[in-house]
């Protein structure tokens, strides 16, 4: 049997950031997976210059992520941004304003299952207790998102990633993982392994979206 912790991801607002633009900064429908190691790392008190330190949890975390149903449909919302006297990109001042778009999204809730490979830095146990009593304060992508509600949910065994989801509020929303479900699944292709040392960059991955019916718990 595998390990798991389960987080819930609430808050009034979120916005999980992927390729960015100049003056438009879109959110993705879920969490990347470089804002969920940026969360892990913030709460664990890794610095977001220790190159080496975001290397090892990257290379050690294995996480699926469930959009869970809520009250209210999650909505993506904009906000304006005004910046005067910005630079052109040649460094010179720019006498026109520049509007900027940020995206957020309204009312969504998400859970997260996280394990950990065995020669991981820091254990379950470790990354659960920052997750109760964080080194830096964890906020839902963007600092203006803070969390509604405790990160840590409970822990569980499970067999895969699908068998965990089931044990918490099964059929509650549709999954994305990079593991292959038992049921029929749409590949969702993201770029969100962020590329330490390298500045702004980030790999592709595949993930399955699929919707859970709630019964698949093996023996």
């Amino acid at each position: 049997m595998r390990h798991f912790l389960v987080l819930k991801l609430s808050g009034v607002l979120q916005a999980w950031g992927g390729h960015t633009y100049e003056d438009f900064r879109h959110t993705e429908l879920i969490p990347t997976r470089s804002a969920l190691l940026g969360l892990l790392a913030a709460c664990l008190g890794v610095d977001r210059k220790d190159t080496n330190g975001l290397q090892v949890l990257s290379a050690t975390a294995r996480m699926a992520v469930r959009a869970d149903q809520t009250k209210h449909r999650p909505q993506r919302i904009t906000d304006f941004h005004t910046v005067m006297e910005a630079r052109k990109v040649d460094g010179k001042p720019n006498k026109f304003p520049v509007v900027s778009h940020r995206e957020y999204l309204c009312d969504a809730q998400y859970t997260v299952m996280l394990e950990v490979s065995d020669n991981a830095k820091w254990s379950l146990k470790q990354i659960r207790q920052a997750l109760e009593s964080p080194v830096y304060t964890p906020f839902l992508g963007r600092r203006s998102c803070p969390i509604s509600r405790p990160l840590f949910e409970t822990e569980i065994e499970a067999v895969d990633f699908e068998s965990a989801f089931a044990l918490i509020d099964p059929g509650a929303g549709a999954i994305y993982s990079e593991e292959s479900p038992s049921v029929e699944s749409t590949l969702y292709r993201l770029r969100d392994v962020p590329l330490y040392g390298r500045k702004r960059q980030f790999a592709s991955r595949e993930l399955h979206l699929y919707q859970q019916e709630g019964d698949h718990v093996p023996e």
